[in-house]
C-alpha cells in the first residue's frame, strides 16, 4: 500500500480550515485585547460554529414556538397519531449523530466543522426544552419554563469565555515554571474546582459556571452565604447556625427584590412571557347543601 504524506496545514487563526483545524497562534506582546479575543476564538473554528448554531438554533426554534403560540404564520406543532413530537426528540437525535461524527473526524478540518454544527444545533434544541426535560412535564409556557431560558444562557456564557481564550480551573495564571509542576497544576485545578463545586451547592449555579473559567468569581460565591432553599443552608444552618439562616433569607429577599424584574423582563424578551395561572375559587366553608356552598374548583391553568 502506498503511503502519501498529508496535506500541509493551514495557517493559524484561519476561520474556514481546508483540511485541519489551525494551530496555536503566537500572540505578540503589547497586542490589544480585541485581536488576542479575535485569535482565540478563530483558532478553534470547529467549537465556534458550533456556538452560532446553538445560538441561531435556539433563537429560531423560540420564533417558532412563539408564531405557533400567537397563530401567526404557516408553522404548527407537529403530531403523529396524536402523540405531539417535541423539538428536544430531533436535538437529541442531531446531538448524537454529530457527537458520534466529531469523535469519528476528529480534529479533520471540515468534517469536524460540520459535526459541530449539527452538534451545536442539536443541543439548541435540547437545552430549549430542558425544562420539559427536568419536570417530565410539558412546562414550555409555564413560570417554570424560564429554566430553560437560564441554561440556555448559562451554556453560551460558559461557551462564550472559552471561545474569548479562558482556560478553566485557573490553569492560565499559571506561569511556566508552576506548569511544568505536576504539583502546582493538581493543586490550583483541585481548588477552584471545590470553590466551583462549593459556590452550586450554595445554590449559585451562575457563579459556578463562571468561575469555572474566571476563578476569583467561584471563590466569592464559595465564601459568601448559600442561598436559604439551596443543600448548603439546608444541612449547616441550622442548629447553632440558625442566624445564618436568618441572615441569608434576608440577604436572598433583598437580592431577589434587586434583580428579579430585571432578569424576568430579559427571560421574558428572550423565550416569551408565560401564561398566567388562573386562580381558583375561593372555596365557600360552612354551607349545606341548599344553603349556597359548593365545592371548590381546582386551580387551572391557560392552554
Amino acid at each position: 500500500m502506498e503511503w502519501f504524506p498529508p496535506p500541509a496545514r493551514p495557517s493559524p487563526g484561519s476561520l474556514f480550515p481546508a483540511a485541519f483545524p489551525p494551530g496555536p497562534a503566537p500572540i505578540p506582546s503589547g497586542d490589544p485585547g480585541g485581536a488576542s479575543l479575535a485569535v482565540a476564538a478563530t483558532d478553534r473554528p470547529a467549537l465556534l460554529w458550533a456556538f452560532a448554531a446553538f445560538l441561531l438554533t435556539f433563537a429560531g426554534v423560540r420564533l417558532v414556538t412563539r408564531m405557533i403560540r400567537a397563530g401567526r404564520g404557516p408553522f404548527r406543532n407537529v403530531s403523529t397519531g396524536g402523540l405531539h413530537v417535541h423539538h428536544a426528540v430531533p436535538g437529541v437525535v442531531l446531538m448524537t449523530v454529530g457527537g458520534f461524527g466529531a469523535v469519528a473526524a476528529g480534529d479533520d478540518g471540515w468534517p469536524a466543522v460540520v459535526c459541530a454544527v449539527v452538534f451545536g444545533a442539536g443541543a439548541g434544541l435540547v437545552l430549549d426544552e430542558f425544562a420539559l426535560i427536568l419536570h417530565l412535564s410539558d412546562v414550555y409556557w409555564s413560570d417554570e419554563g424560564r429554566r430553560s431560558v437560564e441554561v440556555v444562557a448559562l451554556t453560551a456564557a460558559g461557551v462564550g469565555l472559552v471561545l474569548a481564550g479562558y482556560l478553566p480551573l485557573g490553569v492560565e495564571n499559571l506561569t511556566e515554571e508552576q506548569s511544568r509542576n505536576g504539583w502546582a497544576v493538581t493543586g490550583t485545578v483541585l481548588f477552584h474546582f471545590g470553590c466551583a463545586l462549593v459556590a452550586l451547592i450554595k445554590g449559585k449555579p451562575w457563579m459556578a459556571v463562571v468561575g469555572v473559567l474566571v476563578p476569583f468569581v467561584a471563590l466569592v460565591g464559595a465564601v459568601r452565604l448559600a442561598r436559604p432553599a439551596s443543600p448548603w443552608a439546608r444541612r449547616r444552618y441550622r442548629g447553632r447556625r440558625a442566624r445564618a439562616m436568618t441572615r441569608a433569607r434576608r440577604r436572598a429577599e433583598r437580592h431577589d427584590r434587586r434583580w428579579d424584574p430585571a432578569l424576568r423582563r430579559i427571560s421574558d424578551l428572550l423565550g416569551g412571557t408565560p401564561d398566567e395561572e388562573i386562580p381558583a375559587p375561593t372555596p365557600v366553608t360552612g354551607g349545606a347543601a341548599g344553603d349556597g356552598g359548593a365545592p371548590a374548583s381546582p386551580p387551572r391553568r391557560t392552554p
